[in-house]
């Protein structure tokens, strides 16, 4: 199973075009099933690892796809998911790994449906890539943003 067109380096240094070899930044975060108080949590964290990136501009959209692919985690699976989030110099990516084979569903939202069914809409509108990459035990589910896709 795989959606999106973006390779999945998450390497330790950026080699991109800035010829720099800046550190990544990297944050981890180990989400309990069912525990949506995890959602604004890992958007503090998350405002916090960007708070030098280099796209200010995009932290907003940054932000709420990463509550997106959160949520869509902790409330369709029902289980425990683990978030991963990798800035450099070439980009952001953002990873959100459960335990369920099941892959994500793009729904069409309902007219009379307020919020729900919009998630992987917006994810797939907003983000210069994602997709969906299956492990040996469930999946996870990406988006990249930077001035190239990481």
């Amino acid at each position: 199973m795989a959606v999106g067109a973006s390779p999945a380096d998450t390497g330790d240094t950026d080699d991109g075009d800035t010829g720099g070899t800046r550190e990544a930044q990297r944050l981890r975060r180990e989400l309990t099933r069912a525990d949506l108080a995890a959602v604004p949590e890992a958007r503090r964290e998350l405002r916090a690892l960007l708070r030098h990136w280099d796209r200010p501009d995009r932290t907003g959209v940054a932000e709420l796809l990463t509550s997106e692919l959160v949520t869509n985690a902790l409330v369709h699976t029902d289980d425990d998911a683990i978030l991963t989030v990798v800035v450099s110099a070439r980009g952001l990516r953002v990873e959100v790994r459960d335990f369920v084979a099941r892959g994500p569903l793009m729904r069409t939202p309902e007219a009379d449906e307020d919020t729900n069914g919009r998630g992987l809409i917006l994810v797939q509108s907003l983000a210069d890539a994602w997709g969906v990459r299956a492990h040996a035990v469930g999946k996870s589910v990406w988006f990249e943003l930077g001035a190239e896709a990481v």
